[in-house]
């Protein structure tokens, strides 16, 4: 299966009627895999390695906020090591490192962070059990 087939058929599936605004599969060296059409483009390299620092030494996103496609998120909880979340206004992004990637999802109401973490989570939790 492609990378896009993962973003266009998992990331951005359909839950209750909603579906993420964008998603994206992405190294941890910051090359796009795939994404969604409406994903943001990056403003440069620093926001994936904070994005990876946060991973190494969680954290260290909380005080300055998660910076995407020049989008500031606030850091909420996660898991360690593990899964950034994020809140902006009404919306909010699911950040799941894997062995050699970052699924990311950005949802807007009516979706709801749980569903968002739901989608990426689960797809992350796949692609570790496939070693990827």
């Amino acid at each position: 299966m492609s990378w896009q087939t993962y973003v266009d058929d998992h990331l951005m599936c359909e839950i209750d009627g909603h579906h993420l605004s964008a998603a994206a599969i992405v190294g941890h060296d910051g090359s796009v895999w795939a994404q969604s059409e409406s994903f943001p483009q990056f403003k440069g390299d620093d926001e994936i390695s904070g994005i990876m620092k946060d991973f190494d030494e969680p954290g260290t996103l909380a005080p300055t906020g998660l910076h995407l496609g020049g989008v500031k998120y606030m850091v909420i909880q996660g898991e360690s090591g593990a899964v950034i979340r994020g809140k902006k206004g009404s919306g909010g992004i699911t950040v799941k490192k894997t062995n050699q990637a970052l699924i990311i999802g950005i949802y807007e109401e009516p979706m709801t962070p749980g569903q968002c973490n739901m989608i990426v989570e689960r797809l992350g939790d796949y692609l570790i059990d496939q070693g990827l």
